[in-house]
């Protein structure tokens, strides 16, 4: 068997594994019309996507019931949970690698797992987890709950006719070349043979368990390098989840070569990475442009929105927790503005893109620990507060666009609530026009320890440097 020698410490990110150069991504065409059954991702007014990275099963589960449903978030995504490689260094990236799909592994064991989605789905909280369905393990040896791998198109649940080996047996080296992309493996991954009835079946086998764990959606790793219908297929097998939607599905589809996104909107939603790269150039430059958001980016029905991700704030693509209030600041106005359903990212520190989030000597993850180690943004007040401040405006459209100073703005969503936003390095005080009603108004950013008058459809508002100031029709002073 011939086999591929591959460095995956030079892999840190999604971005490195394409090596091309990577552009906005185009604007596609109208959204497709869901099906009556189609997945959801919570009730109107509640969307929020918590993506709790490379949290333990334990320390999610503290914080939905803690923080989570308190704020009114309505899911939490959480990091693949199959067994996966275990290594002496163990990079972040292992848990890519699955070696089994027993929901036992880095992050606890599969009681661990099942105590969380019950904790919360009991705060009110969703689970949707990372999927890593396209390809195994590329390195043999041990995984974390001590499966073995000495060949690796021979891990427990596959043999080598469930690979495309047989029809590419080498790495992805013309990213231009679809069949290419979708066939041959990603630095020496083993690519699975997904156009194969008994691989469809192995893989819903595996969801449908989490399903059955608690578990009500997957974000689908690396969905590019399969074809968008044997993921149909594969959604296809799923069962109903708890409360009897179907699961919320949303793909990762890294942009800049073959396939195109809008392939993917018949088995889910698509992650955007266009509105990340665009909230970037705004909040690094003079975020005026943002009253003219939207240009460019995929449908609000056929995607999900973020700021920063795993992947993209270790490439340098975009805002990540060293750009402080600035990244802060990003979020507050993706979880302001009314588009597709928004993530708020909240991981760890690193200063090696490559290494281990805080673990014990084995690579277990040990409890997050916001103040050392981990960074909690889901957490932050201002972020709270904007949970609740979007649910609290519902489906009202965005309105009031302005801009009354330089990297200053301002907008409304109808006459249910107002965001002002300040990104430069002073405090400011402007005047606003709102279609809020007359009255005076909690910043729901600070606890209502400050106030906001509204008369005659003009406010004047003091916005703290590098600040917000955000208020609701429910939290008058």
């Amino acid at each position: 068997m011939r086999r591929i020698a591959i460095d995956l410490a030079l892999a840190a990110t999604a971005a490195a594994f394409t090596g091309v150069v990577l552009t906005p991504v185009p604007a596609q065409a109208e959204p497709q019309a869901e099906p009556q059954d189609a997945p959801r991702a919570a009730a109107a007014g509640k969307d929020v996507i918590a993506n709790l990275w490379s949290w333990n099963w334990k320390s999610i589960a503290a914080e939905c019931t803690d923080v989570l449903g308190p704020a009114g978030y309505a899911a939490v995504w959480v990091a693949p949970p199959a067994e996966s490689l275990s290594q002496p260094q163990h990079n972040w990236w292992d848990i890519y690698q699955p070696y089994s799909y027993k929901l036992s592994g880095r992050f606890g064991s599969e009681s661990d797992f099942t105590n969380m989605t019950s904790a919360c789905n009991g705060a009110g909280v969703k689970v949707y987890t990372d999927a890593v369905i396209n390809h195994t393990a590329a390195k043999t040896g041990t995984g974390y709950d001590g499966t073995q791998i000495g060949d690796k198109y021979q891990p427990p649940m596959y043999s080598r006719g469930d690979y495309n080996v047989d029809v590419c047996d080498r790495t992805i080296s013309n990213w231009s070349d679809k069949w290419e992309v979708q066939n041959c493996e990603l630095l020496g991954l083993p690519d699975l043979k997904t156009g194969s009835d008994s691989v469809r079946d192995k893989i819903a086998g595996y969801l449908n368990a989490q399903i059955a764990a608690g578990v009500s959606g997957f974000r689908v790793d690396a969905a590019k390098h399969m074809p968008a219908g044997d993921l149909e297929a594969i959604v296809g097998r799923l069962d109903r989840t708890a409360d009897g939607s179907a699961p919320f599905v949303f793909h990762e589809v890294y942009p800049g070569s073959p396939p195109s996104v809008d392939e993917y909107y018949g088995s889910g939603k698509v992650l955007d990475f266009g509105y990340a790269d665009q909230l970037k150039g705004a909040f690094q430059g003079d975020i005026a442009q943002l009253t003219n958001f939207g240009n460019g980016l995929l449908p609000a029905g056929n995607s999900v929105s973020f700021v920063t991700n795993h992947d993209t704030e270790r490439n340098g693509r975009h805002l990540t927790y060293k750009d402080g209030d600035t990244a802060v600041l990003a979020n507050v106005f993706q979880l302001g503005w009314k588009h597709a359903a928004p993530t708020v990212y909240a991981g760890f520190t690193f200063d090696d893109p490559e290494g281990s989030p805080p673990a014990d000597g084995d690579g277990f993850v040990t409890g997050t620990d916001c103040g050392s180690g981990w960074y909690c943004l889901d957490r932050d007040p201002r972020i709270t507060g904007m949970v609740g401040w979007r649910s609290a405006v519902g489906d009202a459209d965005v309105t009031d666009k302005q801009s009354p100073l330089g990297n200053v703005i301002g907008f409304g969503r109808g006459q249910a609530g107002f965001v002002a936003i300040n990104n430069g390095g002073d405090a400011v005080t402007a005047t606003f026009t709102t279609s809020m009603q007359d009255g005076t108004y909690c910043n729901v950013l600070d606890g209502c320890a400050t106030k906001v008058e509204v008369s005659g459809g003009k406010a004047a508002i003091a916005v703290p440097a590098k600040g917000a100031v955000a208020i609701h029709t429910g939290k008058t002073a």
